[in-house]
């Protein structure tokens, strides 16, 4: 890492939250007859794809809940579901009801003594407010692709949360479980922490690949990057 970095910015699904987890946990909740991890996956499958489709301009600018709003109701269309709108719209948050990884609440409050800590995800400003006090969050800033109105991988959202922050892109660090995130954010000039999440997609499904040396750190959760900053216990 050519420079200490002043503040951190947060990738969110599947970084610091478990969503597999959480949307596994709702979908059977709420009875629905299909196996709900299967469920829970190929629903967020549809995440990227419809967030392309916002960026080529297939899609008007739609929010994360239209975006899985629209997904959720394919997947219970091609399930032979019908279920009733009032279950469609509750089941529809369980993406604001998403736990955080065991190793979060106390890293990242490690963390956030240490330098600024900051939400950058594709999730909107609303979702993102419910997930931190779900699940006891304490960021100091949420920042959104809402606010650009871009989406990550886009430039214009690793850019614009430095500008935001007031600081060069090479004072920022972004911290992912996601390589490509990391990838486009390094190309932007950011620093980059890759958090290992190998249970992001159920057990044993999440381990990402990526080059030895390719990003500034690696670490296996956000207790063991505090320490490699040296933020006190």
């Amino acid at each position: 890492m050519s420079t200490t970095p002043q503040a951190l910015v947060f990738d969110v699904f599947g970084t610091v939250v478990d969503w597999h987890g959480s949307v596994s946990r709702e979908v059977r909740r709420h009875g629905l007859p299909v196996h709900a991890e299967d469920f829970a996956r190929a629903w967020r499958a549809g995440y990227a794809p419809a967030m392309d489709a916002v960026r080529r301009g297939q899609l008007p600018w739609t929010n994360i809940d239209g975006l899985h709003r629209r997904i959720l109701d394919a997947l219970l269309a091609q399930n032979g579901l019908d279920l009733p709108e009032a279950t469609r719209a509750d089941l529809n948050l369980a993406w604001h009801r998403l736990d955080p990884w065991p190793d979060v609440p106390a890293g990242l409050t490690r963390l956030k003594a240490w330098r600024p800590v900051a939400t950058l995800s594709n999730g909107h400003i609303r979702l993102l407010l419910d997930l931190a006090r779900h699940g006891g969050l304490a960021w100091d800033a949420l920042l959104s692709a809402e606010l650009f109105g871009h989406y990550k991988p886009d430039p214009a959202v690793y850019r614009g949360a430095a500008r935001l922050l007031g600081l060069r892109p090479a004072d920022v660090t972004l911290v992912a479980a996601h390589p490509d995130d990391l990838r486009a954010a390094a190309a932007c000039g950011l620093g980059t922490a890759l958090v290992l999440r190998p249970d992001e997609q159920g057990q044993g499904r999440g381990l990402p690949a990526y080059a030895p040396g390719e990003f500034d750190v690696v670490v296996p959760d956000f207790g063991t990057l505090a320490d490699r900053f040296g933020a006190a216990a």
